[in-house]
């Protein structure tokens, strides 16, 4: 892709749902290195496809990449897109995941979708594309496990 064709510097309107979204992507400079790259969404949203009620969550996508990188204004406006879509937490953090997985053809990645409970019940989600590269550091995401106040 070119500069001329991503989403990064141009004005952008918000994509109406996750399927509508472009993800954009760019080489990556140091294609035989391994490296870990993480974004962390502390505050993303979706709707219960039963209830329309808001769910929150806080994701955190590491990757070591391939060829290419994820844009990062792309990354944002796709997941934004999500705070009118209806789908469960499972299906969320897993298409999110799965997406990413086949847009980069990263060496690895994995996706924890830390969600707020609903209903009293937190529901952490986890997907991952294999093993990780033996040389790399793989920090722990960071997000505590729900406790109950």
């Amino acid at each position: 892709m070119t500069e001329a064709h991503l989403q990064l510097g141009q004005t952008t309107a918000t994509p109406q749902s996750p399927e509508e979204a472009t993800l954009d992507r760019v080489p990556n400079p140091h294609p035989d290195t391994d490296y870990l790259a993480r974004f962390t969404v502390p505050e993303f949203t979706s709707l219960c496809p039963v209830t329309g009620q808001p769910d929150f969550a806080i994701l955190v996508i590491d990757y070591v990449p391939g060829p290419w990188l994820v844009e990062s204004k792309s990354l944002k406006l796709y997941m934004h897109s999500f705070r009118n879509h209806g789908a469960f937490h499972e299906d969320c953090t897993v298409a999110i995941g799965k997406r990413l997985a086949d847009l980069l053809e990263p060496r690895f990645l994995r996706i924890g979708g830390y969600w707020y409970p609903r209903g009293g019940i937190p529901i952490d989600v986890f997907w991952q594309t294999g093993e990780a590269p033996k040389n790399l550091w793989l920090p722990d995401q960071g997000v505590a496990p729900y406790r109950a106040r």
